[in-house]
C-alpha cells in the first residue's frame, strides 16, 4: 500500500506539457498525437483534483466542528488489536483501513480522531466510485492516525512504530513546502512493494486554525496511465523519467530500444514485482549506442525529435516533457 513507503513516494502528475518550437514539420502524425495524450491525461488529473479538493473541504469542516460531530459521534465503530483495526478486507466495503500508530503521542485523543473522522469513509467510498483510475485515498495525521480506503491487510504490511509526518507524502503539504495550503502532487513516482506497480500521488493539507491537522491523499497507478492512455492509440511508446528509467511502455518499444524482450503484459508484471530492478530498463542501459543518443538528444538536450541512423529497427523518435516534472512521453516508429 502507499502508505508507509520507505521508498520515494509518489509522482508529481501535473499534466501541463511543453511543446517546443519546431524548426521543421514533423511526419507520423508529428508531435500532436503525443500532445493529444497529454491534454487527455491532463483532463482526467484535473477532474480528479477538484474531487480531492471537494473531499478536502467537507474534513476541514469536520474538524472546525470537532465538539458538536464529537457529542453526535459517541461510538468507536471500529475496534483495534494493539495499532490495527480489526476489520479485513473481505468483511465490510464501507469500512477502511484504520491504523493508530505506536508513534501517537496521545492514544486517547488519537480514538477521538478516529471517531471524528469516521464520516471519511462514505466520502472516501464516494470519491473511488467516481474516479477509476484512483486505487486508494487516505488521510494520515499529526496524531499518528492513518485512514486507507479500500480496506487493506495493513497489519502485514505496515511497521506500526514509524512516524508518519516524517515522509514526504506528508511533509511536502505542510506550511513550510506548501504555504498556500492547496493540492500537491508528489514529485516522484515508486515502486508499490505490495505490487501494485508505480504509484502516483496528490495530497492536500488539512489545518486546524493555524495548525496541520493530517494530510489527504489519493494514490493511482502507471498500470492504469497504460491501460486508459496509451492502450487507446496505435503506435509504441514509452513514459520515461528524467533519468532514462523506463516507467511505462506499450508495443515493442522495448525491444526496439534493446531493453529485454518482454510483451506488454509481461512488462506490467515485471513492474509489478516486488523485485524489480528499474536500472534493467534505462535508456541509457541500453546496448544500443544510438538508443543512448536518442536519449541524450531528448531527455537532456530537450529536443522533439530524433532519427536513427544506424540502427536497424528504427528511424524516428518523437518526444515531448512534462512541464511541470521531469517525464517525456516518446513515440518510437519502426523501419518497417
Amino acid at each position: 500500500m502507499s502508505l508507509f513507503r520507505v521508498a520515494l513516494f509518489s509522482f508529481l502528475f501535473s499534466f501541463f506539457y511543453s511543446c517546443g518550437k519546431k524548426s521543421e514539420p514533423l511526419s507520423e502524425g508529428g508531435l500532436e498525437r503525443i500532445q493529444a495524450l497529454m491534454a487527455d491525461m491532463e483532463k482526467e488529473a484535473q477532474e480528479m483534483a477538484a474531487e480531492l479538493d471537494r473531499v478536502a473541504h467537507l474534513y476541514e469542516y469536520l474538524v472546525q466542528k470537532r465538539d458538536s460531530v464529537l457529542e453526535e459521534s459517541t461510538v468507536l465503530k471500529y475496534t483495534f488489536e494493539g495499532p490495527f483495526s480489526t476489520n479485513r478486507p473481505d468483511q465490510d466495503s464501507s469500512l477502511s483501513s484504520v491504523i493508530i500508530l505506536n508513534t501517537t503521542s496521545d492514544r486517547k485523543k488519537a480514538e477521538e480522531e478516529v471517531r471524528l473522522t469516521n464520516s471519511l469513509d462514505s466520502l472516501f467510498a464516494s470519491f473511488i466510485r467516481k474516479n477509476k483510475m484512483a486505487v486508494q485515498i487516505y488521510s494520515n495525521s499529526a496524531m499518528q492516525v492513518s485512514r486507507v480506503y479500500p480496506s487493506y491487510d495493513a497489519k502485514n504490511i505496515v511497521d506500526p512504530n514509524i512516524d508518519v509526518t516524517t515522509f514526504n507524502f506528508y511533509y511536502e503539504a505542510d506550511s513550510v513546502h506548501n504555504p498556500s495550503r492547496g493540492l500537491v502532487w508528489i514529485p516522484d513516482a515508486y515502486v508499490d512493494p505490495a505490487g501494485k506497480g508505480w504509484i502516483l500521488s496528490l495530497v492536500h493539507p488539512i489545518y486546524e486554525g493555524d495548525k496541520l491537522f493530517s494530510v489527504l491523499g489519493v494514490d493511482f497507478t502507471v498500470s492504469a496511465l497504460i491501460q486508459n492512455y496509451l492502450e487507446s492509440v496505435e503506435g509504441n511508446f514509452i513514459l520515461v523519467n528524467g533519468k532514462g528509467d523506463i516507467v511505462a511502455a506499450k508495443g515493442e518499444a522495448t525491444e526496439f530500444l534493446g531493453m529485454p524482450p518482454l510483451k506488454n503484459h509481461v512488462y506490467r508484471e515485471s513492474i509489478q514485482s516486488d523485485n524489480f530492478r528499474i536500472s534493467d530498463f534505462n535508456l541509457f542501459h541500453s546496448k544500443s549506442a544510438e538508443v543512448r543518443k536518442m536519449a541524450q538528444a531528448l531527455l537532456f538536450e530537450k529536443k522533439n525529435r530524433y532519427e536513427f541512423v544506424d540502427e536497424a529497427n528504427l528511424r524516428l523518435a518523437l518526444g515531448l516533457s512534462f512541464n511541470k516534472i521531469d517525464w517525456y512521453l516518446i513515440e518510437l516508429f519502426s523501419e518497417y
